[in-house]
C-alpha cells in the first residue's frame, strides 16, 4: 500500500493526467482523488457499468492510503455516481442515477470538454427556472434584495465576465433573485443555478472574448424587478437565458 502524497490535492492535472500532479489550495486528500475520479466519469472515460479498479489497485496506483481512497469513493456515492458491493467492486451508476446539479459535479462535467446536450439540458433547465424565478421576484423583493442586484450588477460592469470577480458577481446576481422568490424550494436550486452559470460563462469564453456583452441583458431584467413588473420581469429573464444559450451553441460550434 503506498503512502498518502501530500502533494495531491485538489485542482488541475498534468498533460498525463497524473493524479501526482495535482494541485490546489489545501483540500483533503480524499477531496482530491474524488475530483479525479469524478473528472474521469463526467468525461466518459469510465463509462455506466464499468468496474473500478480494485481498492488496493487504485491507492498503489494513486501513491495514496486505502483509507482516502475509501472515503473518495464515498464522496462520489453520495452524488449517485458510483455504488459499492462487497465482492462487486464499485460500480459507474447510470447517468440517471448522477446528481448533475451537485455543483461539484457540474466542475467536473466541465473541467473536461462538456456533453453538448448536457449544456442544453442545463440551460433548458434555467429557461424553466429563472423567468419564473423573475416574476416571483418582482412581486416579492425588497429593497435589500434590490441593492444586492444592483451592487452584483455594478461589480459585473467593472470587472467584467472575463473575470472570476465578475462571475462571482453574475452568481451574485442570480442567487439574489431566486432569493427574492422567498420560496424555500426555489431557494434550493440557488447553488446548482449559480454553478451552471458560472461555468457555461466560463465555457463559452475559451475559444474566444464573448461574442457580445451580456450585461445589459441583466440590467433589463433588474429593471422590470425594481419597478414590481412579474411579466416584464420573466420576458426579461427569459431572452437572457436564450441568448446565452445562443453565445454557448456558437461557442460550441452549433
Amino acid at each position: 500500500m503506498g503512502k498518502e502524497n501530500p502533494s495531491l490535492q485538489d485542482g488541475e492535472t498534468d498533460k498525463e493526467g497524473s493524479a501526482k500532479a495535482v494541485r490546489g489550495p489545501g483540500r483533503r486528500l480524499h477531496g482530491a482523488i474524488a475530483h479525479k475520479l469524478g473528472m474521469a466519469i463526467l468525461s466518459g472515460q469510465y463509462q455506466p457499468g464499468d468496474t473500478l479498479s480494485g481498492e488496493v489497485a487504485f491507492a498503489e496506483e494513486l501513491e495514496v492510503s486505502r483509507s482516502a481512497y475509501r472515503e473518495a469513493i464515498q464522496v462520489l456515492t453520495a452524488k449517485g455516481l458510483v455504488e459499492s458491493r462487497p465482492k462487486a467492486g464499485t460500480r459507474v451508476l447510470p447517468r440517471n442515477r448522477w446528481n448533475l446539479l451537485d455543483p461539484e459535479v457540474l466542475a467536473w462535467a466541465f473541467a473536461g470538454e462538456p456533453d453538448v446536450q448536457f449544456v442544453r439540458d442545463l440551460f433548458e433547465l434555467r429557461a424553466i427556472v429563472e423567468p419564473a424565478a423573475a416574476r416571483l421576484a418582482a412581486q416579492r423583493r425588497d429593497k435589500d434584495d434590490l441593492k444586492i442586484m444592483k451592487d452584483a450588477l455594478a461589480a459585473m460592469r467593472r470587472h467584467t465576465l472575463a473575470t472570476e470577480a465578475g462571475r462571482a458577481a453574475d452568481r451574485d446576481f442570480h442567487n439574489a433573485i431566486l432569493n427574492a422568490t422567498r420560496n424555500d424550494a426555489l431557494l434550493v436550486l440557488t447553488a446548482s443555478i449559480g454553478a451552471a452559470v458560472n461555468w457555461t460563462t466560463q465555457y463559452k469564453q475559451r475559444a474566444r472574448a464573448l461574442p457580445r456583452n451580456p450585461i445589459p441583458d441583466h440590467v433589463r431584467v433588474y429593471d422590470a424587478i425594481a419597478a414590481g413588473d412579474p411579466v416584464a420581469a420573466a420576458e426579461a429573464m427569459g431572452v437572457l437565458v436564450d441568448l446565452a444559450l445562443e453565445d454557448t451553441a456558437s461557442a460550441m460550434g452549433n
